[in-house]
């Protein structure tokens, strides 16, 4: 069953340009280590703060990024960004619809 890793935090001041400059090689390097990524939204919420989705072919994947995330040198070097986070969740998708062309700008 997929999973969705929910991540809420905020990040060091002046440090937006540099933390959305180096998410898609954090993002590349997370799919070569953990194939069971199957999709990431990085989002940024009405307080200034981020939520970062990401979606898990299940929940062994998710809890073994989970795990090994800063084993990964790109990951670990993304995460220095973060200021104060509210942890992760796991939550399984109970059901879903997606579009048959989903496009994202990115």
């Amino acid at each position: 069953m997929m999973v969705i890793e929910l991540a809420r935090f905020r990040i060091h001041d002046g440090a937006e340009e540099e933390f959305l400059a180096e998410r898609p090689g954090m993002i590349a390097a997370l799919r070569r280590r953990f194939p069971g990524c199957l999709a990431a939204f990085l989002t940024r919420e009405d307080d200034g703060g981020w939520l970062d989705v990401i979606v898990w072919r299940d929940a062994e994947a998710a809890e073994e990024s989970a795990q090994l995330i800063t084993t990964v040198p790109e990951c670990a070097a993304w995460l220095r960004h973060i200021a104060d986070s509210s942890g992760i969740r796991h939550v399984s998708v109970a059901d879903s619809w997606v579009a048959e062309r989903l496009v994202v700008a990115g």
